[in-house]
């Protein structure tokens, strides 16, 4: 179960990452600015937020047999689409709809949901494996969709990754759902009516808004860098495949960045590896900017560094705080809402950077909000009433 989540994970995200490196190839091929072709992303990372509540109904209702198939089916499709489009908003409504709910069915509701069914004790470390998924799709997927860009075109390289995404579905219909999603009798799912109250509920508890503070300032921040990091690289003087291996190293590392942040929530407490996390996020966010005012190539190295394996840390610290706190059949909705958020606050913080690129020639504004948001996402870990979930008064955080 566990594997499965991770290479869905891996899927998923891999390829609805592909696009920072499309940005680029549409930009030259149709004469678009930066934040027109930005908006396609946007637009994606919107509809993948604004799916995730539906998604976790879905999964109370019919579970991960129905979810998972349609998720693979949306986003092959997608992709094949793509490689015949020639309006934006063309590419606006297929990335942003088809591959944007198709990442939605294949991420993190549906894998919470099945982590928190199956693990009782260390789920925290099962959550951080899981997350990895997301690092691994980005370090192999999207340098292997710059390659084809390069080699064939981007729109080759379109219906290569739609071929390559329905392939995989023939053999996901095969597998045992219903014991994946009931182990030992425990998947008890919720009705409609459940799922509703339960989400009435956990809207009225600060613990929740403290959840979507942190993962939304995070998202904030984290895609207002991410979504053109590659295109800002080529700017400083990178060639771009070298742009998107530095893109794929990030990946390399937070697979073990998230699995150590799971590992270490569960260890040393939330807090301490939330509060670390920040700072390495932080900290790599300080060389991009540095970067910006001296375009030596090894500050990259640093960026890389810290900003890698941090990435994607704060992802198994909220679903796994989540999950202790509002444990029960309709927790995948209540999930959904959250990652929704963070989602939402994504889909602006790409939107934004690149119109801050377009008014100002330039990223620097960029950062510096980014940073700014890294700081707002710690403050419920260090509040006058710091964000806990109950039964780990004994773990440090």
């Amino acid at each position: 179960m566990l594997f499965l989540c991770f290479a869905f994970n891996m899927l998923g995200r891999g390829v609805g990452d592909t696009f920072i490196v499309f940005l680029l190839p549409l930009s030259d091929a149709f004469g678009w600015k930066r934040a027109a072709v930005s908006s396609v992303y946007s637009i994606y990372l919107l509809v993948t937020g604004i799916s995730a509540p539906i998604t976790g109904m879905a999964l109370d209702r019919w579970g991960p047999r129905v979810v998972y198939p349609l998720g693979l089916a949306l986003l092959g499709t997608g992709c094949l689409l793509a490689g015949h489009l020639d309006a934006l908003w063309q590419f606006q409504a297929v990335i942003g709809l088809f591959n944007g709910m198709g990442v939605s069915m294949l991420g993190m509701v549906p894998a919470s949901m099945l982590i928190s069914t199956w693990f009782r004790d260390r789920m925290s470390t099962a959550m951080g494996i899981a997350y990895a998924g997301f690092g691994t799709g980005t370090l192999l997927i999207v340098p292997l969709a710059q390659y084809l860009i390069e080699h064939h075109g981007w729109r080759e390289t379109y219906k290569l990754l739609g071929f390559g995404v329905l392939a995989v579905l023939p053999l996901v219909l095969m597998l045992p759902w219903r014991r994946i999603a009931q182990p030992r009798g425990r998947g008890v799912r919720a009705d409609a009516e459940g799922s509703k109250g339960a989400l009435r509920a956990a809207l009225r508890t600060r613990e929740y808004w403290q959840l979507v503070q942190v993962f939304a300032f995070t998202g904030l921040g984290m895609w207002a860098m991410l979504s053109q990091i590659v295109a800002y690289l080529v700017q400083v003087g990178l060639k771009p495949i070298d742009a998107a291996t530095a893109f794929g190293l990030q990946g390399l590392l937070a697979v073990f960045g998230m699995s150590a942040s799971g590992w270490s929530s569960d260890r040393f407490g939330y807090r301490a590896t939330a509060t670390t996390s920040f700072v390495l996020t932080f900290t790599g966010m300080t060389m991009l900017l540095l970067l910006s005012f001296n375009p030596a190539h090894w500050l990259v190295v640093p960026f890389v560094l810290f900003f890698g394996i941090s990435q994607g840390a704060r992802g198994p610290i909220v679903a796994s705080m989540a999950a202790k706190v509002f444990r029960g059949p309709a927790f995948a909705t209540i999930y959904g809402t959250m990652f929704a958020w963070m989602s939402l606050a994504a889909a602006i913080g790409s939107s934004l950077s690149g119109a801050i690129y377009d008014l100002t020639g330039g990223y620097r504004l960029s950062f510096v909000f980014s940073m700014t948001c890294i700081v707002i996402a710690a403050m419920p870990f260090w509040g006058k009433r710091p964000l806990r979930v109950p039964g780990r008064e004994n773990v440090p955080g």
